[in-house]
């Protein structure tokens, strides 16, 4: 199959592909937050335990967070439409496997199945809008509806999750993905322009393995330590296997003639800072998302379409401005842009910390849409100045280490913040007893179940009269387990703003080709004669400036 070049490419192609692109995040993101809502609904069918139940989710984020660096690489090599394809492919079975499951077993398997799709999508979807799309600035705007089609499948995911538990058994919220995955496929394979990373890129093996190992470990021992110790031996088997496969990692991609994460990116201050940015935020963010959703299900007692409405406050405000974000990028200088951005969500966050149980919808709501302003300004521009900051040959592995550090934050966020609600809750759940007027006895027999079966565990067992004054100290318990967790989010955000203002600068970007060349030779003859780049780039009124931030070396990796 010919590969062919943004150059080249008729203009109704490239828009084909720019949509399949945007159709491609939309099915990969869509079953993060339509699990997440129907997780008490699951586990009421299936009868699972609360650390069965944590493994539906981080079924999907392992693989999701593994093999992400992985796929790119496929991609580069092997033609990114057979990868977006294949990502397709796999995202429709975990659906139809799931759909199916009787067991929670079973489910695991197609959420894991369904990770390694998302996996597939997310860096060649990227990749793909930076090969239709070699001109940073327009790039920028197209990345903007890439967030905004990302920002949509987590909007409506709760929504839709609600709708159909109202009327319909949990099983049927694994039905949407299926068609969307073989309509998406079949119009892919007929419109969809194909592209490579130019040069001899070869698959890792070695760098694979120890990355995967080394998430896969952390996340892992991260989860089995809230639910048990950190002290449990299984627990510190996991965390220093993670320790040293990352460590095996640096020096394996280091010697690597043609690695799957070439470490010279790093050496572009940009890329640095939205990599650890992305993976900072994303682990307050998602933690505080999870928390959320149990203080609306579990203090609140709202249905989970009640509960979608709320959460779609959050996320309406990037579906909204993730386009508009993406065309300040460059009128606006990320090291303003970015951390500017994540000071709203910290103080968003922070004012969070003042709701209680009876807290109303409609002052919870300008709070969670403050908390969505900021992020519209972190998620766009992040993604369009890590992709912007390196050769546009290194996109593609750009796209993908940015996103594999963002998943592990993900998989880690809801593990971290859940212990801290947990054990929070629990330490206080004593003193709101007393407060509430319950007798010794009943305290100890709460605080024994608490200890051995979790808050949930609470809130189902039946105290006779006094089963009403027992969930209301729940319920202020886990609000202080809450605050605890927005408290700790608000950090979080903070640190990867001070981050952004150390790091971040104007991105230098490659130069597009400036006549109807292959995007690959421009490449070869940029990194062979960088002068060239500059004189090619420059427009009459003078030359181009040289970039004062470290530069990627091109003909590395």
């Amino acid at each position: 199959m010919n590969v062919t070049t943004a150059a080249n490419a008729p203009q109704e192609r490239r828009a084909a592909t720019l949509i399949m692109a945007c159709l491609g995040v939309f099915v990969a993101y869509l079953p993060v937050t339509t699990v997440a809502a129907s997780l008490p609904a699951i586990q009421r069918a299936l009868d699972t335990s609360t650390s069965q139940l944590s493994w539906v989710s981080d079924a999907f984020v392992l693989p999701m967070a593994a093999l992400i660096l992985t796929t790119g690489v496929f991609g580069d090599v092997h033609g990114r439409k057979k990868v977006f394809q294949a990502g397709l492919g796999f995202s429709g079975l975990g659906a139809l496997v799931a759909l199916c499951a009787q067991s929670i077993e079973v489910v695991w398997v197609g959420q894991a199945l369904a990770g390694l799709g998302s996996a597939a999508l997310l860096p060649t979807t990227l990749a793909l809008i930076s090969h239709a799309v070699p001109d940073p600035r327009e790039r920028g705007k197209v990345i903007g509806r890439w967030a905004t089609s990302l920002t949509t499948a987590l909007a409506i995911g709760p929504v839709i999750a609600g709708v159909i538990l109202d009327h319909f058994a949990w099983r049927w919220i694994y039905l949407l993905p299926i068609p969307a995955s073989l309509l998406a496929m079949a119009f892919a394979a007929k419109l969809l322009v194909d592209s490579r990373a130019p040069g001899a890129r070869r698959l890792d093996w070695p760098g694979q393995i120890t990355a995967a190992l080394a998430i896969t470990a952390l996340v892992y021992g991260i989860i089995e330590g809230g639910v048990a110790s950190f002290t449990d031996e299984k627990v510190m088997v996991a965390l220093s296997t993670a320790a040293v496969s990352a460590v095996a990692f640096v020096l394996v991609e280091r010697r690597s003639s043609s690695p799957m994460l070439d470490l010279t990116l790093f050496r572009s201050p940009a890329f640095t800072a939205t990599t650890l940015i992305a993976m900072i935020s994303f682990l307050g963010l998602i933690g505080f998302f999870f928390a959320l959703s149990l203080y609306f299900g579990t203090v609140q007692r709202l249905s989970t379409l009640e509960s979608g409405w709320r959460l779609l406050m959050v996320s309406m405000m990037p579906l909204l401005l993730g386009e508009p974000a993406g065309r300040l990028v460059h009128r606006v200088s990320p090291r303003v842009l970015i951390p500017g951005g994540l000071f709203v969500t910290a103080g968003a966050l922070l004012s969070l910390t003042t709701i209680d149980a009876g807290t109303s919808f409609g002052s919870l709501a300008w709070r969670l849409a403050l908390l969505g302003l900021g992020m519209a300004f972190v998620i766009t521009p992040m993604t369009a100045t890590a992709v912007s900051s390196v050769p546009l040959h290194q996109a593609g592995m750009a796209a993908a280490g940015n996103n594999a550090f963002r998943q592990v934050g993900a998989a880690l966020g809801p593990a971290v913040l859940g212990t801290l609600l947990s054990a929070k809750a629990v330490d206080a759940l004593p003193g709101h007893l007393t407060d509430a007027g319950l007798t010794g006895a009943t305290v100890r027999h709460v605080t024994a179940v608490a200890d051995t079966g979790g808050l949930s565990a609470v809130g189902g067992t039946d105290l006779g009269a006094d089963t009403p004054r027992v969930l209301g100290a729940l319920s202020e318990a886990f609000v202080d387990g809450l605050q605890l967790c927005l408290i700790v989010s608000a950090t979080l955000a903070l640190l990867a703003a001070v981050v952004g203002m150390l790091l971040l600068r104007r991105p230098q970007h490659p130069a597009p080709p400036s006549t109807g060349g292959d995007s690959a030779v421009h490449g070869r003859h940029a990194a062979a004669n960088p002068g060239a780049t500059g004189r090619a780039a420059t427009q009459p009124q003078g030359p181009v400036a040289p970039a004062p931030a470290p530069r990627v070396n091109h003909q590395e990796g």
